[in-house]
């Protein structure tokens, strides 16, 4: 494999794995087409499921009024102020990716932070990484940067190092806008950032009562995203802390669809950067191979 495709690959770690397993679909601006994968594009614009710079926006929609705004925000107030919480998701992305990830996240005021366990379990980024041989790898999230732990034939391709350093405002420089989008996401992945998108849906409404892992929750549904529609269902306990989350959307390469779980909100959240020695920068590396 050669060095400009440890790149893209590496392009596909951060714009895909990242992005699935933390975030879904969420943003307002819906899933747009394309994706990384064992074919991305050239590493300097890659394409991924945040939305695209070029695709016209969508008009936005009034904001929500009435009993139904009413217990939404009070949803979105609770979660914010919880502050982190343990997180199970599962991630399908057509035929280029499927994944899990588990681990604990934090959202302060300083940002996102956490790790999460991020199992590749099938698709063709996976196949990609198998062969690299990485099945799994561990994610830290840190306010101003992400890490990705990868596995020795990977960091034989890197100088040996075995985390790849992705700096959110390196990401935005990327050409295409596609970088921007993700680096905006990533500022935006906390539990109560999927009620903000919830309140912006003109269809939104309350589906019931329903068992969620034996706890009592109120299912909400509706449809946000105009052009590029994307549906969003949450289910809340009686405290006002999300207790799951779905959202569905599409790419070019399939439906998009995100199932998470979170638990234990206030657990303490830690994330280490790890050692300077052991670590590739993502914007170095493109650089050393022309990107």
């Amino acid at each position: 494999m050669t060095g400009t495709t440890v790149c893209r690959t590496v392009v596909a770690i951060a714009l895909t794995a990242t992005l699935a397993g933390l975030t879904g679909c969420t943003s307002s601006g819906g899933p747009a087409d394309g994706g990384p994968g064992g074919s991305a594009p050239p590493a300097a614009t890659p394409q991924s499921s945040a939305p695209s710079s070029t695709a016209p926006p969508s008009p936005p929609s009034p904001s929500l009024t009435g009993p139904s705004a009413e217990a939404l925000r009070a949803v979105e107030r609770a979660t914010g102020r919880a502050g982190s919480a343990r997180v199970e998701s599962t991630t399908v992305m057509g035929s280029e990716l499927s994944l899990k990830a588990a681990g604990a996240l934090g959202w302060r005021d300083d940002g996102l932070t956490g790790t999460l366990t991020i199992t590749y379990t099938g698709g063709t980024t996976a196949e990609t990484m198998r062969r690299l041989g990485t099945t799994a790898m561990e994610a830290r999230y840190l306010p101003d940067a992400y890490y990705a732990e990868v596995g020795d034939e990977f960091a034989d391709r890197v100088g040996g190092r075995h985390w790849i350093k992705y700096v959110y405002e390196d990401l935005e420089d990327l050409g295409g806008g596609a970088g921007a989008g993700f680096a905006d996401q990533m500022r935006n992945t906390t539990p109560n950032q999927a009620v903000k998108l919830l309140l912006t849906a003109e269809d939104v409404r309350r589906v019931g009562e329903e068992k969620t892992r034996g706890r009592r929750t109120t299912h909400w549904t509706g449809t946000v995203g105009g052009a590029t529609a994307q549906t969003v269902d949450i289910w809340v306990d009686d405290r006002d802390l999300l207790v799951k989350k779905v959202e569905r959307g599409r790419t070019e390469n399939g439906e998009l669809t995100q199932t998470a779980y979170y638990s234990e909100y206030g657990v303490t959240v830690s994330a280490e950067r790890p050692p300077a020695a052991d670590t590739a920068d993502f914007k170095e590396l493109l650089a050393s191979q022309g990107g």
